[in-house]
């Protein structure tokens, strides 16, 4: 403690907002189990048992909405990583600073702009009578598209947006990573004779998997929680787009607004948080399994 005490005092915010924000919460998990009166308080509510857990997996949307979770979630994490790569691999052959900085800045911009905006942003794209995308149709010769009353587009106008969203956030971590590859490689590679593709399949690829597994593993211990903002502002809560849409958080906030189960709500939590936790470590096992250098722990 004594020795290293500077650096216990400079982690000490961080470890009291986990404290505060993240392990004092967990006291109220009992609600899951609970029937919760807002008169009778978390602790003096009635016990209930798995009766919430039932009420969330008996409703006929309960599969739907699962699939729906993990299949987008799993895409987002394939193709958004995929993405990042290439762009940091792009990013990574500019040379001039300027030009650079220039590029960093216009992918991470979107990152900062709320789910809120965002939506707005895809309405005026895909409104039917005014969107550009209809227009640009009607100007080809095309009829235009009810885009919110066809759900089967919904998944691909999802990933697009979250990876326009997102992709700037990840390909600067990915280039960082990429800086810190060592020229002599690459040095060396041209000297044998290697292209640009040889260097970056078998020297930047190999050198760079560690933080594509660890990023990789966080994102799939979250696959079971989706990105609310994502599926509720930009498909505006349409009813129609529910088929494809509807995810378990979205699910729980209409019940949460409509019926006030507090206690549903809270089921529903813990169960993406237990799912989550037992995905990363199965996944961690894995590739543990494959390369313990790997390994997240």
């Amino acid at each position: 403690m004594r020795k290293n005490k500077w650096l216990l005092a400079m982690a000490a915010p961080g470890a009291l907002f986990l404290l505060i924000y993240a392990y004092t919460p967990m006291l109220g998990l009992v609600i899951a189990f609970k029937r919760y009166r807002f008169d009778e308080g978390i602790f003096g509510s009635k016990w209930v048992g798995f009766q919430n857990f039932e009420f969330l997996f008996a409703t006929r949307d309960a599969w739907r909405i699962t699939l729906n979770t993990l299949y987008l979630n799993a895409l987002f994490i394939v193709i958004g990583t995929v993405s990042s790569l290439i762009v940091a691999l792009l990013l990574n052959e500019v040379r001039k600073k300027g030009l650079l900085k220039f590029y960093q800045s216009a992918l991470f911009f979107p990152y900062f702009l709320s789910w809120v905006i965002v939506g707005y942003f895809t309405f005026a794209l895909l409104n039917y009578d005014s969107g550009m995308i209809n227009k640009l149709l009607e100007s080809f010769g095309f009829s235009k598209i009810q885009w919110y009353a066809k759900p089967n587009y919904w998944p691909f106008i999802l990933i697009i947006v979250y990876v326009w969203k997102n992709i700037g956030y990840f390909s600067v971590i990915y280039l960082a990573s990429m800086m810190g590859i060592g020229h002599e490689y690459y040095e060396a590679a041209k000297i044998d004779g290697a292209n640009k593709w040889q260097q970056i399949t078998k020297i930047t690829i190999p050198l760079l998997t560690p933080v594509i597994t660890i990023m990789t593993l966080l994102q799939i211990g979250r696959i079971f929680y989706a990105d609310f903002g994502l599926f509720y502002h930009v498909p505006q809560n349409t009813g129609m787009l529910y088929e494809t849409t509807d995810v378990i958080d979205t699910y729980v906030f209409r019940s949460l607004r409509m019926l006030g189960d507090v206690g549903m709500a809270s089921a529903a939590g813990f169960y993406q948080a237990v799912v989550g936790l037992v995905l990363v470590l199965l996944s961690n096992w894995i590739v543990r399994r494959i390369n313990p250098d790997n390994a997240l722990f």
